[in-house]
């Protein structure tokens, strides 16, 4: 993907993305050519506005056209950072979905039904170590460290393709589609969220495939995700009604419909529906009258323990603050910090309650839960955590004129354009 692809995926012409850069459009379209490249003061920003970190931004752009055909010395260098490293992944996401869709297509010859149940073990072995994965990105305070193993895993998967052309592998689909959304979490905690977006469509094909309606319906769930943090609430409902029709197909002693449901609300609180928003989570709570296990830990891991900030969240998006305190402070008061997969949710319910603090004009209340939140960021180098807080400076407003406010203001400015 180009400069002119990754501009067109996230809906700028080159009027607009020039304009947000102060520059001309003459100079977007030479930056695309590669007859030039963007000077130094503006790359932070035109790496902001791609949702890039530097690095990734200057494997995007490449060498220029010019200094190619002039210069006959080595070739230009290799970077060897997470935006290479996606690009291996999504390559690999295409390839395996496209073998895995052509032999779902092949009719089953002699012998079908032996290979088959050999298939089936490699399948579960797949989906063993899919498991593992997801435990181990849960717990990983820094989810890029995750990456090369997924790498691994997708090389794995499609040798096991390679090696098995004859026989159906609807099984395997649904490894597949299990490990695409780690993938597209891994993304979207980097705020890449058209290779979020991207991981999660292969996910859902590969999950219909393999008619695996609850995992079909969470890659769904996730994919609309990508909608809520864009803020185009209604691409998001629709989505969702997509997931919740799924969801009705699959496993009803799973927590699938509910999880739905629950992200349902953060749908409709984006609209200002508040009846709509409190059906939703009122749906989401039923989950706690299911029997028995209600998740896999790992592409299902909905269980309600989160309805409390849930619902705080959603009533502060609706602007009820009384309301959302009350259910934020109970939540940051349960057991949120205990584990390595919670420090997300915690950044969450912080920066969320230093939001009611600068909607009150409260100073105090903004830098104890801001200052933390802020800490978190920096310790686990969540994408997720530092793009919340990058929201929470559009709150501050006047308490900037706090001078500890604009300190942290500024911090978390740094922290976002780094």
């Amino acid at each position: 993907m180009g400069l002119a692809e990754r501009r067109r995926a996230l809906g700028y012409s080159q009027e607009e993305l020039a304009h947000a850069l102060g520059v001309d459009r003459r100079t977007v379209g030479r930056w695309e050519g590669r007859t030039t490249m963007p000077q130094p003061p503006l790359r932070p920003r035109l790496a902001e506005l791609l949702h890039l970190d530097l690095d990734e931004l200057d494997a995007l752009m490449g060498q220029p056209q010019a200094a190619r055909t002039e210069s006959a010395g080595p070739p230009p260098r290799v970077h060897h950072g997470s935006g290479d490293l996606d690009d291996m992944i999504r390559r690999q996401f295409l390839r395996a979905i496209t073998v895995t869709s052509a032999l779902v297509a092949l009719p089953p010859d002699e012998g079908a039904a032996l290979a088959e149940g050999a298939l089936r073990g490699m399948s579960d072995d797949f989906l063993r170590m899919n498991g593992h994965l997801w435990q181990v990105y849960q717990l990983a305070r820094a989810k890029r460290s995750v990456y090369p193993v997924v790498r691994d895993q997708l090389t794995a998967l499609n040798e096991t393709l390679d090696g098995r052309p004859e026989v159906e592998a609807q099984a395997l689909c649904g490894a597949a589609g299990d490990l695409f959304q780690l993938a597209g979490e891994l993304a979207f905690d980097g705020n890449r969220y058209t290779d979020a977006a991207a991981s999660y469509t292969l996910a859902a094909s590969a999950s219909q495939e393999a008619k695996s309606y609850d995992l079909w319906a969470c890659a769904l769930v996730r994919h609309a995700y990508v909608d809520l943090y864009e803020r185009r609430y209604a691409d998001a409902v629709g989505t969702l009604s997509a997931a919740e029709k799924v969801a009705r197909r699959g496993d009803g002693s799973l927590s699938t419909r509910h999880w739905v449901a629950a992200v349902q609300a953060e749908a409709y609180a984006g609209l200002g529906d508040l009846p709509a928003c409190e059906r939703a989570l009122d749906e989401a709570e039923k989950v706690t009258g299911l029997s028995g296990p209600a998740h896999n830990g790992g592409w299902l891991r909905f269980d309600g323990s989160r309805l409390a900030e849930e619902r705080g969240a959603r009533y502060l998006q609706l602007g009820r603050l009384d309301l959302a305190e009350k259910a934020l402070s109970t939540a940051l008061s349960q057991d949120i910090p205990a584990s390595g997969q919670s420090f997300r949710r915690r950044g969450a319910v912080l920066i969320d309650l230093a939001s009611i603090g600068a909607r009150r004009q409260d100073s105090d209340q903004v830098l104890a839960y801001g200052g933390e939140a802020l800490r978190l960021a920096r310790t686990t180098s969540s994408g997720y955590v530092a793009h919340k807080l990058q929201r929470l400076r559009t709150d501050l407003g006047p308490l900037t004129r706090d001078a500890r406010v604009a300190e942290l203001d500024a911090e978390i400015d740094a922290l976002c354009t780094t």
